[in-house]
């Protein structure tokens, strides 16, 4: 069978796979990228669209858990869900997370999240202007609506925490709500903006960065998934696939949800597990939000994505599973009925499942793998894929290149779990 040479061998063309091919190739290294399905189609596709420095705030949390525990009481209209398994990595999974929602966690993922966050954002609005990528990019921040005051009263001091990060941020009475966002409901009493935030088509967009990284030159294999590594000398000496091997250079595993099992051969632990969000998308509505909202209460997302609209939540620990349940679609149009103005009837366009690769401690994986000296890891990122690809991209072509990256990663390292 065929063997090729590579540099850079990028497994993964999701957000981060493909932005990691970006950087990479503006920096002059040859890429490759190999992909099970095709790139760009992957759990980045669907969701809301909303890049998020605002999020510096990791999903392992104080009171997350009896919060999750008091949803799974009402499935109907629960943001939560998972399944019941008795496989042990499953299991110690669970135990990792539980164990890591203390404040003390928190305080210490806020610093590269921010970081990360941060060259994030600037990177998306730096790559949209010079590539002009048109993909209803808007930078008109995130506002989240509540409809009670114990919700509120949350939202509000989450605000202050991030004010104290340098995170920008207006709290609406309602009143003022009303004025910013007509497409709430009058019983939506007041709101939070994190005006820093923006938001973009995500399919759009990422067709056009696989676009432009085809242009600029790399070589892409799609439908062509990860069949085992050859390894020797602490160093991956080639990467098997259904299209033959390939010696690479440097690699970059990329694989979001489905990180485990293509690295399964490695013999490393990566603690990702996946988690299926949903999403079903409609022409426009007579009364169009005008910003991208998270309705508080419910955990639901709401994008405007320019002649469409976007409704996205759930968080549901699953198997390596993108079926659509239209249970849950159900209960997503639901929520927003709740918050906003929706037509009677809707012109559905399509209805996506996805999945985010979680982590325990609510943090990507990024860096060098200390195991194998030319395998670097950028996964984990759960539902911030898109939003923090583009920085991710970044930071990995600095390791690569054998550069310091723009911040500290070493918060983010996979040797953490180990």
């Amino acid at each position: 069978m065929t063997t090729r040479k590579a540099d850079v061998l990028i497994i993964g063309g999701g957000s981060i796979g493909l932005s990691c091919a970006y950087y990479l190739l503006k920096l002059g290294r040859k890429v490759t990228i190999v992909d099970s399905k095709e790139v760009a189609k992957g759990s980045s596709a669907g969701n809301a669209g909303h890049i998020v420095p605002s999020h510096i705030i990791p999903l392992a949390a104080p009171g997350i858990v009896p919060t999750a525990l008091k949803w799974m009481l009402d499935p109907k209209n629960s943001p939560f869900g998972m399944k019941v398994s008795l496989d042990p990595k499953y299991i110690s999974w669970l135990l990792q997370f539980a164990l890591a929602c203390n404040e003390s966690n928190v305080q210490r993922a806020i610093p590269p999240l921010n970081s990360l966050g941060q060259l994030s954002a600037k990177n998306f609005a730096q790559m949209i202007a010079e590539e002009k990528f048109d993909c209803h990019y808007q930078e008109k921040g995130l506002l989240f609506l509540y409809k009670t005051e114990d919700a509120f009263a949350g939202g509000k001091h989450e605000a202050d925490l991030m004010q104290k990060h340098g995170i920008p941020v207006d709290v609406l009475d309602k009143a003022a709500l009303h004025q910013r966002e007509p497409a709430a409901r009058e019983d939506v009493i007041g709101g939070v903006h994190f005006t820093g935030d923006a938001h973009l088509n995500p399919a759009l967009f990422l067709k056009l960065l696989a676009d432009r990284v085809r242009a600029m030159g790399a070589e892409i294999f799609e439908n062509t998934p990860v069949t085992g590594f050859d390894v020797a000398d602490g160093k991956i000496r080639a990467v098997k696939t259904g299209a033959g091997d390939f010696e690479a250079d440097q690699i970059v595993l990329a694989a979001g949800a489905w990180t485990p099992a293509v690295a399964h051969d490695l013999r490393l632990n990566i603690p990702v597990q996946s988690a299926r969000g949903y999403s079903l998308t409609m022409s426009a509505t007579k009364v169009m939000p005008s910003h991208a909202l998270i309705l508080g209460e419910r955990r639901v997302a709401v994008s405007p994505l320019g002649n469409l609209l976007r409704l996205t939540g759930r968080l549901e620990l699953s198997n390596l599973d993108t079926t659509v349940s239209t249970k849950h679609i159900a209960g997503i149009e639901r929520a927003v009925r709740e918050y906003i103005h929706l037509d009677e009837k809707l012109d559905i366009h399509e209805t996506w499942a996805g999945l985010r690769p979680t982590t325990p401690d609510g943090m990507p994986i990024i860096g060098r793998s200390s195991r194998y000296r030319n395998l670097i890891f950028a996964t984990g990122h759960a539902m911030l894929g898109l939003s923090l690809g583009p920085g991710t991209g970044q930071v990995v072509a600095e390791i690569v290149q054998g550069a310091n990256p723009a911040f500290d990663l070493s918060p983010l390292r996979a040797e953490r779990f180990w």
